[in-house]
């Protein structure tokens, strides 16, 4: 058993990296696409409307309408709650958020989602941290501190909103980490992105967005595209991480997205790499290869992995 349990969270170390390092370039192309796309609610519906067509689609290609049409109500339920909690209302709080407050403090806010994970799973996924463990997350946190020149809380509405956000998607990870208890991580994905779609696509009609979407030219579907199949690979291999390690072990692992995003950045636009920054990235990478090592030593059992995984379909 423990090795079936070594094996699983090896496979989700690697599939969590994989979706932080395609978060990490999301985040920096995505700069560019929503600059490129001057309403970020038109960009945020038709990028994810685009991947939910895709997850639809990949859906009928695997054949799976066995198990779509086997669900019971409470899995429906579940699923509804990931759509609604993960998919939609967030996504329109942290929007309206960023109109009202710096981009700063909504980066830094939004990075403490593995802090409010770690909270939310503990009680309720009865998951357990040991002592270097914390380490690990008190080094990650101390790095987002000094990463892009965060000055303090200004405790506006904008703040609040993004705050709100941020913990819905923390909900959101544990909701989703007992529905793939039995359910498969590409039908959990599926779903979020479909029904967070829709809900998105009726705000998007109520602002009147459909005027924009209908004069987007090549350029602005060609980012929206481009990003569209970012956030495919994204849901896709965070789902399939959650399925076989403890969410809080798979929420830590995406912070390293800041370094990516980092790492371009200064490739790409600054050309440079301030010392803060160079500390505040080594932290980051010292704070989650400690979280890795402890969770892969031996003596460590780790809780919530997908030993249930023979009954997922």
């Amino acid at each position: 058993m423990t090795s079936l349990k070594n094996r699983y969270l090896a496979s989700a170390t690697l599939l969590a990296l994989t979706t932080a390092i395609i978060s990490g370039a999301n985040n920096f192309l995505t700069k560019t696409a929503v600059t490129a796309i001057a309403d970020p609610v038109v960009f945020t519906t038709l990028k994810n409307g685009i991947v939910a067509l895709f997850l639809l689609g990949l859906l009928i290609a695997l054949k799976k309408g066995p198990e779509i049409i086997s669900l019971n109500r409470r899995q429906l339920l579940k699923l509804g709650a990931i759509g609604v909690i993960g998919g939609s209302l967030p996504f329109i709080m942290f929007f309206a958020g960023l109109q009202q407050t710096s981009a700063i403090n909504a980066a830094f806010i939004h990075k403490s989602l593995f802090i409010w994970v770690a909270l939310l799973a503990i009680p309720l996924l009865k998951e357990r941290m040991n002592g270097l463990q914390w380490v690990g997350i008190g080094t990650i946190a101390v790095a987002n501190l000094a990463i892009g020149g965060f000055r303090g809380f200004n405790f506006d509405s904008g703040e609040l909103l993004i705050l709100g956000a941020t913990l819905f998607w923390a909900v959101e990870n544990i909701i989703a980490k007992i529905a793939l208890r039995d359910i498969s991580s590409m039908t959990v994905a599926a779903a979020r992105m479909t029904l967070g779609s829709l809900l998105l696509g009726i705000v998007m009609i109520w602002q009147g967005g459909l005027t924009t979407a209908a004069s987007l030219g090549p350029e602005q579907w060609l980012w929206t595209l481009l990003t569209a199949v970012l956030l495919s690979g994204y849901v896709l291999t965070w789902y399939a991480a959650l399925q076989k390690a403890p969410a809080t072990y798979v929420a830590t692992l995406l912070v390293s997205a800041t370094l990516v995003t980092n790492i371009l950045t200064a490739a790409f636009v600054t050309h440079s790499l301030q010392p803060l920054s160079l500390i505040a990235m080594l932290l980051l990478t010292a704070g989650v290869g400690l979280i890795v090592a402890v969770a892969h030593r031996p003596s460590d059992e780790p809780q919530g992995l997908a030993a249930s995984g023979a009954r997922v379909r």
